[in-house]
């Protein structure tokens, strides 16, 4: 498929352009990290169409699941929540740890994204060694659809500059070191001098649940 070239583009831009190509078949998949809230304030001011939906593993954080409420009460919206698997069962995540990803996260997004022509994330390019070569408008070829990277050039900085600058509601766990927050058994607080994504699969080589890998 060929599409622009949207590297010069800013996330607004992008985001309106991507309403404008696919709503109502377009949604932001959103775990509710700093990025992700960004992307949700952004639609809201500039392209309220873009639906925004959640991956509910059941095992996510308190944190995680009120800031889903304050959210949806902040911007008066619904978030569609997509449900895990019935087959991931609990203990799962210490003995096959993708296995659980799997049916967890990437069976629940494949099934949701057979809907949408267009999905929108907060990946960005220095977030991880998979993440570096991410562009903010591509192919999907996984999922087979368009994929929208609003901020991958972005920085930490500039994603809590705009979230100070706006009042943009966040998950209250990155104020205690948590800066990548999954599910609760898998992810950890991280130390000083550790990289940002070292609390998720502490121990484990794995680096990716397998949604944007």
């Amino acid at each position: 498929m060929m599409l622009p070239n949207a590297e010069p583009w800013t996330p607004a831009g992008l985001l309106q352009w991507a309403a404008g190509q696919y709503s109502p078949n377009v949604a932001i998949a959103s775990s509710f990290g700093a990025e992700d809230v960004v992307l949700i304030d952004l639609a809201a001011r500039v392209a309220p169409s873009i639906r925004i939906f959640t991956l509910d593993t059941h095992v996510l954080f308190p944190e995680t699941y009120a800031l889903i409420e304050r959210v949806e009460s902040h911007y008066d919206i619904r978030v569609e929540r997509t449900e895990t698997s019935p087959a991931a069962t609990d203990g799962l995540w210490a003995t096959d740890p993708d296995r659980c990803c799997q049916l967890r996260k990437v069976e629940p997004l494949r099934q949701k994204l057979a809907t949408l022509q267009a999905w929108i994330t907060g990946i960005r390019r220095d977030q991880s060694p998979a993440r570096a070569h991410s562009r903010k408008l591509e192919w999907d070829a996984k999922f087979g659809l368009v994929k929208v990277n609003p901020l991958a050039n972005w920085t930490s900085q500039q994603v809590w500059q705009y979230i100070h600058d706006h009042d943009v509601p966040y998950n209250p766990l990155h104020d205690r070191n948590y800066p990548s927050i999954g599910c609760t058994h898998c992810t950890r607080a991280v130390l000083p001098g550790e990289d940002a994504r070292a609390g998720r699969w502490s121990g484990l080589a794995k680096t990716e649940c397998g949604l944007h890998a």
